[in-house]
């Protein structure tokens, strides 16, 4: 009888651990747990420039959207002209991704916990509308880098990024062959570019009109009820094993 009552323990902390379970749809309209982003989205109506789309809620605030504008900035202090100066057409891809990053509320279904010194979370395989991806691409070809993965690997003694010994710069398309190279791996898998396009509903747009709306939240709500959807199915044979075990408990 012992044994059986300890398998009844067992499927008890399982089917709690499911149902107790953070469920994904809370992650609607979220902020991480990084190094800049608000506790919660807002209002922010002086949201700078290329930010400014997301002053009805976001997670950024005014300080962080302006730095993100800038070249060598608090935030990261990152260098975007590592190997020269980066083309203007080029770097507002960029200022749009650090927008993104820090303003949307959006992003929840692709958080993940991490354990770096300077975040607790963060976003992974965030589906990239393909037609984003491929004007940043195109955009930046006649730019200059010397890594594929811009997380990690630069050298920071001069207080931001340089490029490594023996790192050669060249163009983008040389680290970056195509579209989906460039975007699934710059920021080590933080999107993964989607075969859908803008206006479908179904990826995350880096550029669109405030006045139109903001089409990530439906994108965001989309992909939430997917994976709740999904939890639930994985979770019904634990609780089918639990009814099993109790029958046979009582005969």
């Amino acid at each position: 009888m012992a044994w059986k009552t300890t398998w009844l323990l067992f499927l008890l902390v399982r089917v709690a651990a499911v149902w107790t379970a953070r469920p994904r749809t809370e992650l609607l309209n979220v902020c991480m747990n990084a190094k800049h982003h608000k506790e919660k989205p807002g209002p922010e109506d002086k949201l700078h420039e290329q930010c400014s789309p997301w002053k009805k809620n976001a997670c950024c605030s005014v300080n962080t959207s302006q730095e993100a504008h800038k070249d060598i900035s608090y935030l990261y202090r990152f260098n975007w002209d590592h190997c020269g100066k980066m083309e203007p057409a080029c770097k507002r891809h960029f200022i749009q991704d650090t927008c993104l990053y820090e303003c949307s509320p959006n992003l929840g279904p692709w958080i993940q916990e991490v354990n770096q010194s300077w975040r607790k979370e963060r976003v992974l395989n965030v589906p990239l509308c393909k037609d984003d991806c491929q004007i940043w691409w195109e955009d930046c070809r006649t730019s200059y880098t010397c890594k594929t993965n811009w997380h990690k690997g630069w050298n920071w003694t001069s207080g931001y990024n340089q490029c490594p010994v023996r790192a050669a710069c060249h163009p983008f398309d040389f680290y970056f062959p195509t579209p989906a190279a460039l975007c699934n791996e710059i920021w080590s898998h933080s999107y993964k570019v989607s075969n859908y396009g803008r206006g479908s509903g179904r990826c995350i747009q880096m550029w669109f009109d405030p006045a139109q709306g903001n089409p990530n939240e439906e994108v965001a709500r989309f992909y939430a009820e997917t994976m709740s959807g999904a939890g639930l199915h994985e979770a019904w044979p634990l609780r089918f094993g639990l009814v099993l075990m109790l029958l046979w408990l009582l005969n």
